[in-house]
């Protein structure tokens, strides 16, 4: 995908005296005190906002924060913890502009944190006015916020429309180059992990990605409907039966191009839904009525580790047993250490799956960590997501 990034107007020499606006995304979690209770997305955005000061630029940052009214300010709504975490985290104090559509005063060097972007006004539905009016502030708009690419909202697609250069932070540019490839341009074989509690949830990422990948890893309650699907009883396990015709489908089509689902040859089940509920490794043949599949087997997740150990590619989205329990946390735990231990190329996301990379420490084993969420799962749909869109589309001039 062809955008204009930004450290490519830094390397050129031609954002010193400029302003930047810079579409971060801030959305940290905090407690019911307002506190920070986790900065990855804080630290994340330095970078860009480093490379344009550095540059000599006048630096506008803004971010979304929780799910505030539009044109209904709140003292909840506000960036005020961001900018003081933000100023600890870079040395130097980060002043908080309110009321800042009409105008910004920042001059080369200064950075200032411009208030919650979804309190204006017409943001959410990407209002022109309020597009025009934010383009106008800048020179150069750098959107570093992969976390809301797949809204068209006013700071991540309307400015992008009218500023004079619109261009890709390195957050979003990094997220462009690891989709590329991994889906785009993949080494073979691509290997799929697609695991969550429902499949009407997955479904459509299934049907998109079975046209794709070698291998369709299906993992959770996902698992369980394909296990009907292949004619294997589950007991009392959450499914979607009537979904079993969708999944069949998504068998079939990876059989009709030499790829496959491989259904689990055997499973640990439970008779309640508990971390103390004894665990018991069967043969999927043999899941009695009052069964609750909360695992893969030890064989089929040993299976899986070899297939993942020979990919080329591989995309992981999904966490395969209920791994918050230990006890049916193996079969997740051997899928991890695989993806690490290969050679392949691997991008991982979505928040259950983050869990489980920091619960066994292979951050630096995994080639890239998508932070997106649902920006993350609309690419393993298939979809064009709008913040890119119009960035390729301003890159063609």
């Amino acid at each position: 995908m062809n955008v204009l990034r930004f450290s490519d107007l830094v390397a050129a020499g031609k954002v010193a005296g400029q302003r930047v606006f810079i579409r971060a995304d801030l959305n940290v979690p905090q407690d019911d005190a307002g506190n920070i209770t986790e900065d990855t997305r804080i630290r994340a955005s330095i970078p860009a906002i480093e490379m344009a000061l550095k540059a000599g630029a006048a630096v506008m940052v803004t971010s979304h924060l929780g799910r505030p009214t539009e044109g209904d300010f709140k003292a909840e709504d506000s960036l005020a913890p961001i900018a003081k975490r933000m100023g600890e985290l870079m040395g130097r104090d980060v002043p908080l502009v309110a009321n800042w559509v009409d105008g910004v005063s920042v001059a080369p060097g200064q950075l200032v944190l411009l208030e919650n972007c979804r309190v204006n006004k017409g943001e959410k539905k990407n209002n022109e006015e309020l597009a025009k009016k934010m383009a106008a502030l800048c020179d150069i708009y750098v959107n570093d916020a992969f976390g809301t690419a797949h809204r068209a909202e006013g700071t991540t697609y309307g400015i992008a429309q009218f500023a004079k250069i619109a261009c890709a932070g390195p957050l979003l540019a990094a997220e462009i180059d690891a989709i590329t490839k991994a889906l785009a341009a993949p080494k073979r074989p691509l290997v799929a992990i697609v695991a969550g509690s429902k499949v009407s949830t997955k479904l459509t990422i299934l049907q998109s990605l079975s046209k794709n990948v070698d291998g369709l890893v299906v993992g959770g309650g996902i698992a369980n409907t394909f296990m009907l699907a292949a004619g294997l009883k589950i007991g009392k396990s959450l499914a979607e039966p009537d979904l079993v015709g969708e999944a069949t489908a998504v068998i079939e089509s990876m059989k009709a191009r030499g790829a496959a689902v491989p259904i689990p040859v055997d499973v640990v089940t439970a008779k309640t839904f508990a971390a103390d509920a004894p665990a018991t490794v069967k043969a999927a043949t043999d899941v009695a009525d009052d069964d609750l599949i909360l695992d893969i087997g030890p064989k089929t997740a040993a299976l899986l580790a070899e297939q993942l150990k020979a990919a080329g590619t591989i995309v992981w989205n999904g966490p395969v047993g209920v791994f918050e329990f230990d006890a049916f946390a193996h079969g997740t735990e051997t899928i991890a250490r695989a993806i690490a231990d290969s050679s392949a190329f691997s991008i991982a996301g979505g928040g259950d799956t983050l869990a489980a990379i920091a619960k066994y420490g292979i951050e630096k084993d995994v080639g890239y960590i998508s932070t997106g969420g649902g920006a993350f799962l609309e690419v393993l749909e298939g979809k064009t997501l709008p913040a890119f869109e119009i960035l390729a589309k301003r890159a063609q001039g």
